[in-house]
């Protein structure tokens, strides 16, 4: 790890704590993969005003595999790209309760072999379920990480095994919900609030945002 890196990091963890905290309401491995995917183009804080009822209203994988189809896109239609989403629900759902019992495996590969479920939800799930050190690349650390010249890379996969290389094992998990929390106060997408930033330094476009 480099000065610079660990000097970043450590900004990080004096300004947010090193506090694992997963902003999507949970009470089980599999609400928090429900919740994952309908994270998709949505915030948190609208997936969980819907996920409040959905839970009660679907409390398994099993009734999740049996929902139909038209009245689970009204269940979630909020979270915006529903058609999908719903579709990929079910079908998750029904590979979950014919291979799984139900329940959601730990391996990267059985996770990615879902309907629906990319390298991010995997992660987010071995992260925050299994404990497994993992790099969740979403918008905020894509865009944040570019800046603070942590990669070049602009696809996600390649973001997360950079990430990989330059961050610490202790931090990979840390750092996404670091970053994801940097994001939604600070380093927004546009006009960020580079004022009150305590990563100028380290920033690749600050310059030209002073500019």
């Amino acid at each position: 790890m480099t000065k610079r890196t660990k000097e970043i990091l450590r900004l990080l963890d004096e300004t947010y704590s090193r506090e694992y905290k997963c902003y999507l309401d949970h009470e089980s491995p599999e609400q928090l993969l429900i919740a994952t995917m309908l994270s998709a183009q949505c915030t948190d804080a609208r997936v969980n005003i819907v996920t409040k009822d959905l839970f009660v209203k679907y409390p398994d994988m099993e009734a999740f595999a049996t929902a139909e189809l038209q009245e689970l896109e009204q269940d979630i239609k909020s979270t915006g790209f529903y058609h999908n989403k719903a579709k990929n629900l079910i079908g998750c759902a029904k590979k979950l309760v014919a291979e799984y019992g139900g329940k959601v495996p730990e391996s990267l590969e059985a996770l990615i072999s879902l309907p629906g479920v990319g390298r991010k939800t995997a992660n987010v799930i071995r992260g925050n379920i299994f404990h497994e050190r993992s790099i969740v690349v979403d918008t905020h650390v894509k865009r944040i990480s570019r800046r603070l010249g942590l990669t070049e890379e602009n696809d996600p996969e390649k973001i997360e095994y950079d990430l990989m290389r330059v961050l610490p094992k202790d931090h990979w998990i840390l750092y996404n919900i670091q970053i994801i929390t940097f994001g939604r106060q600070i380093c927004f997408a546009r006009s960020p609030k580079c004022g009150e930033c305590f990563l100028t330094k380290y920033c690749r476009e600050y310059e030209g945002v002073k500019k």
